[in-house]
């Protein structure tokens, strides 16, 4: 022991160096996992040796039996545990086993997880949202969410607990040590690897029998083939003549060949056609002439028409408004069959768009021009009213598969359009004049009021400035309502024309009856406009006793209270 009395001596320094170059091939650290042998085993507790520590780690055996380590609990076997303390208050080394395996559990995951590779483990228990995964190397427990379980819908998973199998880590938090994994991701990759097999089975240029339609979306047709594999059928690949949807020329369940145009190994996909499988029928279409009738075959119905063959695999549309003349009921699913054969008259073929229209009316007689032949224009029939809305009544005239419309408008030359056609009703007969025939829109506009005379013709011999005597029939804050002797009609004159005066221009001064002189201030015949005036009339006398009368006394005793300050305006005009 002299040694370390004095160490500065050269035998002393020697020592030390020796001394720590030993201790540094063991590092000691808290917080770190080390290796222990065991040197000693008593009925309860297990006693570690650890090279570096002056004292002996001890560990519970319970503890090491909880963690499925009954076989190592031998004399001179080695344990990893994790040195939580070098020296407590009571002097001894505080290590744990199972803290150890913990750490190297999830050290192990963050492998597996860096190099994508699936771990092995077993549902051990269900819980909110899922369940719960152990880890069967290291016992690790890791959260299997419910939509993860499985590629579908599983109501029970009673067969699938503490069963081994693999999951694949879809996330690792390594701040909160919570590992999600999924079983889903490794069903479907056996499923990927078993549909590339099916895949590689197909090349461009083959032929699929009897594949059964599945599905339809917008872009396109799902069918199934032999019932392993989906293959898709686009929109126009269909069918050569323009469709919509897939459901226009096909039905769930049905069976078609295909004709595999496109195979795409990486994503796994399989493109066919129908189309492919027949001669292009456009190649035939010089074949065809516009306007020309031919006799076509209805292969479906749809809510807006039919679509029709004019030879095998040449399809075109037959729409609602071309299948009849009339507007009433024009529907495909009413008026035909499919497998019907029926007359039509080509009118369109557009090469470009691969599209051909045509009409089925085009081959009867328009009874729009039977009608004009019958009933020219100005030609006086009779009609009965078999429909009515907010503002006209549609009229059938003789037993024609058309109607005339007659606006509230042309009702009546009297009263508000939209309270004459209150008094009308379904059934009842009218007299009506034609009044316009458009066959091309399928139009025909009759006037009732037309039949009558016309009491606006009372103005025909009447100009601007005329004078016509007019009866009050009513007065309101607005004004006057008046009727021109020898007329029907009623008129308005405004509050501001009734008087020069603004003091006498009272609706109140009549009370109904009266009959008082009216001067037109204006008239247009062909917009059936008139503007009457009582102020407009003074106007024109006053400017007759400016020019007739010279004094300013003169003219005191005509109807104008302001005639003497006119003649004294005009008086100093003059003298100016």
């Amino acid at each position: 022991m002299e040694i370390y009395k004095d160490l500065t001596s050269p035998a002393s320094q020697e020592f030390e160096k020796l001394l720590n170059s030993q201790l540094s091939k063991v590092q000691i650290e808290e917080g770190k996992i080390i290796e222990g042998k065991i040197n000693k085993i008593t009925e309860k507790f297990v006693f570690l040796f650890v090279e570096g520590l002056k004292s002996e780690p001890v560990l519970d055996i319970n503890e090491l039996k909880s963690m499925g380590l009954s076989e190592k609990i031998k004399v001179g076997e080695t344990i990893s545990v994790l040195l939580e303390k070098i020296e407590d208050k009571h002097g001894e080394v505080l290590v744990s086993a199972s803290k150890a395996q913990k750490i190297k559990g999830w050290e192990k995951l963050i492998e597996a997880h860096e190099k994508n590779e699936p771990v092995m483990g077993k549902i051990v228990s269900k819980c909110k949202g899922g369940a719960i995964v152990e880890h069967i190397d290291t016992g690790s427990l890791m959260f299997l969410p419910g939509s993860q379980i499985s590629d579908k819908p599983l109501k029970d998973i009673s067969h699938l607990m503490n069963e081994p199998q693999k999951f694949a880590l879809i996330k690792l938090d390594r701040i909160r040590g919570n590992a999600c994994v999924s079983r889903r991701e490794i069903i479907s990759s056996f499923k990927k690897e078993d549909k590339a097999k099916l895949v590689a089975k197909y090349k461009v240029g083959d032929i699929i029998k009897n594949a059964v339609v599945k599905g339809f979306s917008n872009f396109g047709c799902f069918f199934s083939v032999n019932g392993e594999l989906d293959v898709l059928t686009h929109l126009q690949e269909l069918s050569y003549t323009r469709i919509d949807h897939p459901s226009d020329i096909l039905e769930i369940g049905e069976k078609r060949d295909l004709k595999v145009i496109s195979v795409d190994e990486d994503k796994l996909q399989v493109g066919c056609s129908i189309k492919q499988l027949y001669p292009d029928p456009f190649d035939n279409i010089d074949n065809y002439k516009l306007n020309t009738q031919y006799i076509v075959k209805i292969e479906k119905i749809s809510d807006f028409g039919a679509f029709c063959s004019l030879e095998e695999g040449l399809i075109t549309l037959l729409h609602n408004s071309e299948i009849s003349w009339s507007k009433k009921n024009n529907s495909a699913k009413k008026m035909l069959k499919v497998g019907q054969e029926i007359p039509c008259v080509i009118t369109e073929i557009d090469k470009d768009k691969r599209r051909v229209a045509i009409s089925h009316r085009l081959t009867q007689e328009n009874p729009f021009e039977t009608f004009e032949k019958k009933y020219p224009v100005n030609t006086i029939v009779e009609g009965e009213v078999v429909n009515k809305n907010e503002y006209s009544l549609f009229l059938k005239i003789e037993d024609l598969e058309i109607d005339g419309f007659l606006h509230c408008n042309d009702l009546t030359y009297l009263n508000n359009g939209e309270e004459e056609l209150a008094k009308y009703k379904k059934g009842d007969k009218l007299k009506v004049k034609i009044l316009e025939i458009k066959s091309s829109e399928q139009k025909i506009r009759v006037g009732l009021r037309q039949t009558q005379p016309d009491p606006f013709d009372f103005f025909k011999d009447k100009e601007k400035g005329s004078t016509i005597t007019v009866k009050i029939v009513k007065t309101d804050n607005k004004g006057l309502t008046v009727r021109p002797e020898g007329c029907e009609m009623d008129f308005q004159i405004k509050k501001s024309e009734i008087a020069l005066n603004a003091a006498d221009a009272r609706p109140s001064r009549w009370t109904g009856g009266e009959k008082v002189d009216v001067g037109i201030r204006e008239i247009q015949l062909d917009k059936r406009k008139v503007t009457l005036s009582i102020k407009y009339l003074e106007e024109q006398q006053r400017d007759i006793a400016l020019k007739t009368y010279g004094s300013e006394s003169s003219g005191k005793n005509l109807p104008f209270s302001n005639l003497s300050e006119s003649l004294k305006k005009k008086s100093e005009e003059e003298k100016e």
